[in-house]
């Protein structure tokens, strides 16, 4: 696959991993043989090792690092993940504070834990745009058990950022991306290591997410399509009255 040219990369950003960090992802995946998706997922976000002195005034929205909500975390892996399936998988940008910032889980706000996941929890029952969307499509495509007995939705960068209290995203900030790649790099390897289909991934995010992930698997060849899908919040916010229309080509896409 072609390499793509970005305006947030440099020479200097091309990310080449040390001795250590390959002798850490060769261990991570022999152990990873000997675990099941939720051993695997819960492994990783407890042993995400995220940069520090970040560029700025930007900061890691890691919800993971607080017991009530690593525990939450723990119990949607056990509930969807206690097998050995493989899957395939979906990759956004990064978690945003109102959804997997407050759960710890993926396009998934306090609403759609509760009352889709059935997991019950005491941090309120907000929602977030794009969790919506994301919700309304595992509905539509038989619901939560057979959902994600089929596909996991992670992120480029498994972390998200703010910024003077907002969102914001991994290529908002070329001094940021060129920080944080390694930490992306390795954690793509790491996610795949287990059970995933290789040969075709989604890609949610459209535009700069997509190419920066086009760039990345240039380098690395990780997967060998990558299908762009456009974004849930662009799809809920400006173009809510298509909403059907769109699922149906989530899963048009996503199930050839």
């Amino acid at each position: 696959m072609k390499t793509i040219s970005l305006p947030l990369l440099n020479n200097s950003s091309v990310y080449k991993q040390p001795p250590d960090d390959l002798l850490h992802s060769f261990n991570y995946a022999n152990d990873s043989k000997n675990m099941n998706w939720a051993e695997h997922m819960i492994s990783f976000y407890r042993t995400l090792s995220p940069p520090q002195n970040l560029p700025g005034d930007i900061e890691w929205l890691y919800p993971q690092r607080k017991p009530e909500i690593f525990s939450l975390t723990e119990t949607f892996f056990k509930k969807y993940y206690s097998d050995e399936k493989q899957r395939k998988i979906f990759l956004g940008i990064n978690p945003g504070r109102y959804g997997a910032g407050i759960t710890g889980v993926n396009f998934t706000a306090p609403k759609q834990l509760r009352e889709d996941c059935a997991i019950e929890h005491t941090l309120g029952n907000g929602t977030e745009l794009s969790a919506e969307f994301i919700y309304h499509l595992i509905r539509e495509f038989g619901g939560t058990e057979k959902f994600y007995s089929n596909y996991f939705i992670g992120s480029v960068c498994p972390l998200g950022f703010t910024r003077r209290g907002k969102n914001l995203n991994y290529y908002d900030d070329n001094d940021l991306l060129e920080k944080i790649e390694p930490f992306i790099t390795k954690n793509i390897s790491r996610l795949i290591s287990y059970q995933t289909s290789t040969e075709k991934i989604f890609c949610i995010g459209g535009e700069k997410n997509y190419k920066y992930l086009l760039h990345l698997n240039g380098l690395h060849k990780w997967f060998g399509e990558i299908i762009p899908l456009p974004h849930p919040r662009f799809i809920m916010q400006y173009r809510r009255k298509q909403l059907q229309q769109f699922v149906h080509k989530y899963l048009q896409l996503i199930t050839v």
